[in-house]
């Protein structure tokens, strides 16, 4: 009972933190039916989550999790550019353009990589024992509402200021981030999924390629496409907007702190730590950050 009290109000303290950004970065924002625009998206992206969690939760399945937050991040995009088009009643800019279709290609490829790397496995090992208690397994899928809203963030206030910006420099900045990034992430995922589909390399470690440089790229090549889309939407931002640039800052946190880095690492040191080939893996591959021990 106390264990659920404590996730019931983690979910609460996760939906405000998603509506103080969500109420931050509507300043100057375009209003729908007296709602902040932004403020809709957010509530988007918690409503898909919650209505695939309800189905998933009876089926005690996690295999929805990853692609109901490719169809969340759609949503709120098509949902930002609708509702800006239709209150405007002109047509988004090229930067917001490039915008979504950059969101929608990452959140596209991913999730259906993801989508079907877990039918094949059958099972994601972070769900084990979540996903057999309601209160827990709800934190996740409200976290992930939250991932999806505060990652697009800045990029969704760009859509909905829908303001011409004539310098060039971020867009052209961001734009090369965002594809070193997306590039690290889709090289270093095919270089495991061919890793472990060899059957000679089973309960082995990958050291190799982009592995060899940082023992998780994907996850920097993630963080690296974010800070993409928060240098092409810095110059459209004003005020309080700024806020909407705590994008990276987020997927930095999480993938290191409660998601990702910090749950292989822990994998990892039950499988191999104490074996001479990890132990010198660990002493000369950086964490994250590739050449940065």
């Amino acid at each position: 009972m106390k264990h659920a009290l404590k996730d019931y109000v983690n979910v609460i303290i996760v939906v405000l933190i998603g509506t103080i950004v969500a109420m931050a970065g509507s300043h100057h924002g375009s209003l729908y039916s007296g709602l902040p625009i932004l403020l809709i998206c957010m509530g988007i992206s918690f409503l898909v989550h919650w209505l695939a969690f309800i189905p998933s939760y009876i089926a005690r399945t996690e295999k929805f999790y990853d692609i109901s937050g490719t169809v969340a991040y759609l949503c709120v995009l098509f949902s930002a550019s609708y509702l800006t088009r239709f209150v405007s009643g002109g047509v988004l800019n090229a930067r917001s353009i490039l915008a979504i279709a950059l969101v929608s290609i990452w959140a596209l490829r991913l999730g259906s990589f993801l989508f079907i790397r877990v039918l094949k496995a059958g099972e994601d090992r972070r769900f084990r024992e979540v996903k057999q208690k309601f209160s827990a397994f709800l934190v996740w899928w409200t976290v992930s509402a939250l991932w999806v809203f505060l990652t697009t963030a800045n990029a969704l206030v760009m859509i909905i200021n829908n303001v011409e910006y004539h310098d060039d420099y971020f867009l052209f900045l961001g734009l090369l981030t965002w594809v070193i990034g997306f590039s690290f992430e889709v090289i270093a995922d095919e270089q495991k999924r061919r890793f472990r589909s060899e059957p000679s390399n089973k309960d082995k470690f990958i050291s190799h390629g982009l592995w060899s440089i940082s023992r998780h790229p994907n996850y920097f090549g993630e963080i690296l496409l974010w800070i993409g889309i928060t240098v092409i939407a810095y110059p459209t931002l004003q005020g309080w907007q700024y806020l909407s640039m705590i994008s990276p800052i987020f997927i930095y946190l999480l993938l290191t702190r409660m998601s990702g880095v910090n749950l292989l690492e822990q994998y990892a040191e039950k499988k191999w730590g104490g074996t001479e080939d990890f132990e010198e893996f660990k002493r000369n591959t950086s964490v994250l950050f590739p050449f940065i021990k």
